[in-house]
C-alpha cells in the first residue's frame, strides 16, 4: 500500500504535477462497498522532499481519517514529517441546499410564541427576554419602527408573550442581526432539530469535501451571521449524520463583520492572514473581506443555484463546488 502511493508520488513529480516539500497526496485503497472503519488511506506527508520519499514516510489514515501509523522519526537534523501544511479554510458560502431566509428565519417566526409559552420559566428563556427587553428598549429611543413597548417583570405572563412576539416579529420581517434575537433563534431551532420538524440539509459536494480536507489535515471553521449555538445545531442534524467532526470551530458577527474578520486571523494564530482561504457566497461579503483594513485575505466565491449574479470582472476566484478546492 504505502508503495503504491510512493509509485504516484513519483509519477507525478515526473510528469511536473508536484515537486517540493509542501502538500499531500493521498490515495484511497477500497471502494465505496467497503465499511468505513475497514478503508485505508495511504498519504505522502508534507516536509518531505517528493523525489526522495521512501515508504517509511508515508501515512496510512482510516476512512474517517484518524492517523492508523506514522512515518518513522528522522534523525537529527531532519525535521518530523507532518501531515499536512494546508492552511485553514473558512467557510461562509452556501452550504445548504435551502436558504435560511425560507426554512430557519419562518420556523423561529412561526414558533416564538409556542417556545416562550412552554419555555417561560426557565433560565435560559428568562435570560433571552431580559436582552430582548434591553434591545428593544434601544429601539424604543431610537425610534425604530415596529418596536412596542415590553411589559414589566409584574405583568403577566400571556401579556408579556405577546408583546415580545410582536417585537421578535418585525425583528424578523426587517431582516435584523444582534445579540438578542440570534440567541433566541437558537434556542427555537434546538427544540425544532431535537424534534427532527427541522433538518440541516447540505449539497451533496459537502461531506465528501469536508472528510477529504479533514484527512488532509486541513482545518475548516464555519463563519456566519447566525449564532455559533445555531451553526452546531445545523452541522449536528444534517441528512449526511453530524458533520461537526470535521469542523474545527464556528465564529459569527457578534463583534460586526468587519472586525470578524480581523478576530479571525488573530484568534487562529497564523503567520499571515493570507494564510486563510476565505469562501464566500456573496459579492459584496467578499468585496468586504478583501477589503478589510490591513488584513490582506484570500477569497474564493462559491457559485450555488439561486445565488445572486456576480457583476462583470469582479476579479474573484470562482468555483462551482467544494470538490474543486
Amino acid at each position: 500500500m504505502e508503495s503504491n502511493i510512493l509509485t504516484l508520488t513519483f509519477v507525478m513529480v515526473k510528469a511536473q504535477k508536484v515537486s517540493g516539500t509542501c502538500g499531500s497526496i493521498i490515495m484511497k485503497v477500497h471502494g465505496s462497498g467497503i465499511p468505513k472503519p475497514q478503508q485505508l488511506i495511504p498519504m505522502s506527508p508534507s516536509g518531505v522532499q517528493k523525489e526522495r520519499m521512501h515508504p517509511d514516510d508515508v501515512y496510512v489514515l482510516s476512512g474517517d481519517g484518524s492517523i492508523i501509523s506514522s512515518p518513522s522519526p528522522k534523525p537529527y537534523p531532519h525535521k518530523p514529517p507532518k501531515c499536512s501544511d494546508c492552511a485553514p479554510l473558512f467557510m461562509k458560502a452556501t452550504i445548504m441546499n435551502y436558504s435560511l431566509t425560507d426554512v430557519l428565519f419562518p420556523y423561529a417566526r412561526d414558533n416564538v410564541r409556542r417556545h416562550l409559552s412552554v419555555t417561560y420559566n426557565s433560565a435560559k428563556t428568562q435570560d433571552d427576554i431580559k436582552l430582548l427587553r434591553s434591545q428593544v428598549e434601544d429601539d424604543l429611543k431610537q425610534g425604530v419602527l415596529g418596536a412596542i413597548p415590553i411589559p414589566s417583570e409584574d405583568a403577566g405572563k400571556e401579556e408579556v408573550i405577546v408583546s415580545l412576539v410582536a417585537n421578535v416579529e418585525a425583528m424578523i420581517k426587517a431582516n435584523r442581526k444582534f445579540t438578542a434575537l440570534k440567541q433566541l433563534q437558537g434556542h427555537i431551532w434546538r427544540t425544532g432539530f431535537k424534534s427532527n420538524e427541522l433538518e440541516g440539509v447540505v449539497f451533496d459536494d459537502v461531506p465528501e469535501a469536508l472528510e477529504k480536507w479533514h484527512a488532509l489535515g486541513i482545518k475548516v471553521y464555519i463563519y456566519s451571521s447566525i449564532s455559533r449555538l445555531a451553526q452546531r445545531l445545523i452541522f449536528g442534524n444534517t441528512n449526511y449524520g453530524d458533520l461537526r467532526k470535521y469542523l474545527s470551530g464556528f465564529f459569527d458577527t457578534a463583534v460586526g463583520e468587519t472586525q470578524s474578520y480581523v478576530e479571525i486571523t488573530e484568534s487562529l494564530g497564523v503567520d499571515k492572514p493570507s494564510d486563510i482561504l476565505f469562501v464566500i457566497d456573496v459579492y459584496q461579503e467578499a468585496t468586504a473581506a478583501k477589503a478589510t483594513g490591513s488584513v490582506n485575505l484570500e477569497v474564493v466565491i462559491s457559485i450555488r443555484p439561486g445565488n445572486n449574479p456576480l457583476p462583470e470582472n469582479h476579479g474573484f476566484k470562482t468555483i462551482n463546488s467544494f470538490l474543486e478546492i
